[in-house]
């Protein structure tokens, strides 16, 4: 993994223990807004050896596929991990509503001692499975 220098005028803020990473006002990232904040990442814990790094979420609406990995890789590892300000859209995503706890002032915390799995009640897995024959047997007839 490259390793840059500095982080690339991303602004970072101390809040305590936590190391706050604002990536500015782009509502929308991509793989390069993430290579940036993974390199940053990279500056802040292993050389500048942070234990606890908050990302600010309040202007991001959607965010690369890889953020969460990227996130819980450094979790695994030790690191504390918080979003602050997420936006509604970020709150709605699974890896979110699964993973994320409420701390305090629209911050939260990756935890994943208390996940918990979705499981379909019994009522529930039959009429998914009844529509899914429902529509497998239309896709015979218009075949």
């Amino acid at each position: 993994m490259a390793e840059r220098k500095h982080t690339h005028g991303l602004r970072v803020s101390t809040a305590g223990e936590w190391q706050i990473i604002d990536i500015g006002d782009m509502e929308i990232w991509d793989g390069a807004d993430l290579s940036l904040l993974r390199d940053s990442l990279v500056v802040l814990i292993k050389r500048e050896k942070h234990p606890a790094i908050g990302i600010d979420m309040r202007t991001v609406k959607y965010v690369p596929s890889g953020f969460f990995g990227m996130l819980y890789d450094w979790y695994e590892a030790g690191v504390g991990i918080r979003l602050v300000g997420p936006q509604e859209r970020v709150m709605k995503m699974l890896w979110f509503k699964q993973f994320f706890r409420f701390v305090e002032d629209d911050i939260y915390e990756l935890d994943d001692r208390n996940v918990a799995i979705p499981v379909a009640s019994e009522e529930e897995e039959e009429e998914q499975m009844e529509w899914r024959l429902l529509d497998c047997s239309t896709l015979r007839t218009s075949l």
